[in-house]
């Protein structure tokens, strides 16, 4: 099967309050906001697809943790792989707010084929948005020769 690289990748989100999932993914992220009924709003993610959902019970769930690099990361997150410059203007930007970090601003995997730059943070309504930058060939590479 071919991978298809012009697909928009599409992900419904639970959100604990509506009001603060905006503020968070428009006026702190800067995405665009689309369609909007009760208990719900598109959000245009760097170009893709996120429907936030008035779900407290399910936004509230634990994720559990992973280890990454070292460090302990959130199990379940999402994100966007930046170019290395608007990952730059993303941790300023986020940095210029304080926001919390879940893991800060960092080059993780360095030297090694994941190497990346890297930051996750909460939105306030129960889920973990991960930033990353590295080159595209690199987003699936192994340790494997």
């Amino acid at each position: 099967m071919e991978t298809q690289t012009d697909a928009l990748f599409h992900l419904s989100i639970p959100v604990d309050d509506l009001d603060q999932a905006k503020a968070f993914y428009i006026d702190i992220l800067g995405c665009a906001i689309g369609r909007e009924t009760k208990g719900r709003f598109d959000i245009n993610f760097f170009g893709h697809h996120i429907v936030a959902h008035l779900s407290p019970r399910e936004a509230a769930k634990p994720s559990g943790a992973i280890e990454s690099d070292g460090d302990v990361a959130p199990l379940r997150h999402f994100g966007v792989i930046l170019p290395l410059d608007a990952w730059q203007a993303m941790a300023h930007r986020l940095r210029g707010r304080d926001m919390d970090f879940t893991l800060s601003p960092r080059l993780s995997f360095a030297g090694k084929p994941a190497e990346q730059h890297i930051m996750m943070l909460p939105d306030g309504c129960g889920n973990i948005v991960e930033f990353k930058s590295q080159p595209h060939e690199r987003v699936f590479a192994t340790d494997r020769p």
